[in-house]
């Protein structure tokens, strides 16, 4: 199945804040390290949307999403017909129930 991929607006913000925090506290070449290896495992979804599994702390909202963990970051997308959004980079070493829908 061919499928575009998209970042929402907050992913891309997420992704900048990722970088920015490994260039400071680590430097600019292990930033860009993590966020090509994020970016690249992404790419896994162009040949298998659903290779990841449902993420069920948000099985409350309206959009099916799912989840890769790359690293230490648990990246949430859905599926719309043949586009994929990834809608969040969440990373896991914060309380699951952060990412929970009430």
């Amino acid at each position: 199945m061919e499928v575009t991929i998209e970042w929402s607006e907050l992913s891309a913000k997420q992704l900048n804040d990722i970088f920015d925090y490994y260039s400071l506290e680590a430097s600019p070449r292990v930033a860009r390290q993590l966020i090509n290896k994020i970016i690249q495992g992404v790419e896994i979804l162009h040949e298998n949307p659903f290779a990841g599994p449902k993420e069920e702390l948000l099985s409350k909202m309206s959009e099916d999403f799912h989840y890769l963990v790359i690293s230490n970051y648990k990246i949430i997308y859905w599926i719309d017909n043949k586009r994929i959004t990834i809608a969040s980079i969440f990373d896991c070493r914060q309380n699951p129930e952060k990412l929970r829908v009430k």
